[in-house]
C-alpha cells in the first residue's frame, strides 16, 4: 500500500530560528509522523537571519524560474532545501529577498516592523502551494502551524480546489498562543484575492489582524488542534462556535499518535466517500 503523505507548512523549525513552543514542535512532529509510516513534506519561509551555510541550505534547481505576481508586481519564488540530521529529514524553504531580507526575522535591522506582513504571508502561502503543485507531490493531509499558514486552507478549499494535486486534500489548522500581535495591513483582503477567491471568501481579514488570520484558517480547516494549552478568550470562542473537530493540546512527546489516529480518520472518510 502506498504511504500516506503529509505536508506540514509551519512559519517557525527548530533549529533555523529560535525554540519556541511552535518551533519545537513542528521539529518533533515531522519526524514522530515519518516514523509512523507516512511520507512528509515539510515547508517554511526562508527569513534573512538563517544561515545557509551553516544549516547547508542549497537552491532545488529543477524548481528555479518560478515567479509569481502579487499586487501587480513580478516576483522570484526561489526554493531552497536542507537536510535534518541524523534523520535525513527535508525542509523546503520559500525564499524572496523582497519579503525576506538579509539578516531579519520578524521586523527590520534597525528594530522597525515590517509593513509588510500581509504579502509576505500571501507570498508564503501560495508559494507552498505552486512548489507542492511543481514538484507534482500529492498531499493526503496538509497541516498548517502558525499565522502565516492561515491562508493556506482557504487557498486550497477555493483557488486550488479543482487541482487534481490537491483532490481530497484535508486540512489541519494548528493553533498557537499568540507571543505578539503584528501589524496585518487592512488591505490584505484585496491583495489575498486570486482566481476562485471571491471577496466574500476573504470577508474575515478585512480588518486585518494575526487573530484574523487564524479564524480564517479556522474556517477553511476539516479539523482544529489546539497547539497551546491556552489562546485568547475570543479565538476560542470562535474555534468552539466552528462546530468543527479539535484536538487538545498535547506537549511534543504526546502528540504524535494522536495526531496521527486524526490524520488517519479525516483519510477514512476521503476513503468513504471518494
Amino acid at each position: 500500500m502506498e504511504k500516506k503523505r503529509v505536508l506540514f507548512v509551519s512559519q517557525e523549525i527548530t533549529p533555523y530560528l529560535s525554540e519556541t513552543e511552535l518551533s519545537s514542535k513542528c521539529r518533533a512532529l515531522p519526524q514522530g509522523i515519518m516514523e509512523m509510516g507516512k511520507d512528509i513534506r515539510i515547508f517554511m519561509p526562508k527569513y534573512g537571519c538563517i544561515n545557509e551555510r551553516r544549516n547547508q541550505l542549497h537552491e532545488v534547481i529543477r524548481l528555479s524560474g518560478m515567479n509569481m505576481i502579487l499586487d501587480n508586481l513580478d516576483y522570484p519564488l526561489i526554493i531552497k532545501v536542507a537536510s535534518l540530521q541524523p534523520v535525513r529529514m527535508q525542509v523546503y524553504f520559500i525564499e524572496n529577498e523582497d519579503y525576506f531580507p538579509k539578516k531579519t526575522f520578524m521586523q527590520e535591522i534597525d528594530g522597525e516592523e515590517f509593513d509588510f506582513h500581509d504579502e509576505r504571508t500571501i507570498f508564503f502561502c501560495r508559494g507552498v502551494l505552486e512548489t507542492v503543485r511543481k514538484l507534482g507531490w500529492a498531499p493526503d493531509v496538509v497541516h498548517c502551524h502558525g499565522w502565516m499558514s492561515a491562508l493556506v486552507p482557504m487557498y486550497l478549499k477555493k483557488a486550488f480546489a479543482d487541482d487534481p494535486i490537491f483532490d481530497n486534500t484535508k486540512v489541519v489548522y494548528s493553533v498557537y498562543e499568540q507571543e505578539s500581535e503584528y501589524e496585518i495591513n487592512d488591505d490584505m483582503a484585496r491583495k489575498a484575492l486570486l482566481n476562485g477567491v471571491e471577496e466574500e471568501d476573504v470577508k474575515l481579514i478585512s480588518s486585518a489582524s494575526v487573530g484574523a488570520l487564524h479564524k480564517l484558517g479556522i474556517q477553511y480547516a476539516d479539523a482544529i488542534i489546539m497547539g497551546s494549552e491556552g489562546v485568547d478568550e475570543d479565538l476560542n470562542k470562535f474555534i468552539v462556535d466552528s462546530g468543527k473537530y479539535v484536538l487538545s493540546h498535547h506537549d511534543n512527546e504526546a502528540c504524535i499518535e494522536p495526531y496521527n489516529n486524526l490524520y488517519d480518520e479525516l483519510l477514512e472518510e476521503v476513503d468513504v466517500y471518494s
